[in-house]
């Protein structure tokens, strides 16, 4: 497909010509209707005026603090999920994590966390450890690989 084989996926409409005479049907005032603001060229009231009322932004509160743009948001898996792996497992990797779903992706950062009990030697290499979960996993005789 090139530049000039492009179509619009919906209808073109034309705009409607106003003030061309009365035979248009939007002739005389082009549909402004009588005097006031809005008839006038230039006229009318910006966005989210309400006639001098409080607007109801203002009534809203205000966001407060700010949002982080550099936080990592790590994918937390606990000692419990790995204990429950097929035996024949000896090697866990973010990869491995996500092709079980244990994480959501194998290309965000995965942090291991404490909670539950390892039964066996298991070497685990992921983006962050708890301390908890690093002496856990070296005391049932397994190894720690930060990636």
């Amino acid at each position: 497909m090139q530049a000039h084989e492009i179509r619009p996926t919906h209808k073109r409409k034309r705009a409607k010509r106003v003030g061309r005479g009365q035979g248009s049907g939007k002739g005389t005032y082009s549909g402004r209707g009588l005097k006031g603001q809005n008839a006038r060229s230039g006229g009318g009231v910006r966005p989210g005026f309400e006639g001098g009322q409080n607007p109801q932004m203002k009534g809203l509160p205000m966001l407060r603090g700010f949002k982080n743009r550099f936080r990592v948001e790590h994918q937390l898996v606990n000692l419990a999920a790995l204990s429950r792996l097929p035996g024949e497992v000896t090697e866990v990797t973010p990869q491995l994590l996500a092709r079980l779903r244990l994480v959501r992706s194998a290309n965000k950062p995965v942090k291991v966390l404490a909670d539950g009990e390892l039964d066996r030697a298991l070497q685990v290499q992921a983006h962050k450890f708890s301390e908890s979960a690093k002496r856990k996993i070296e005391a049932a005789g397994g190894e720690v690989k930060a990636v």
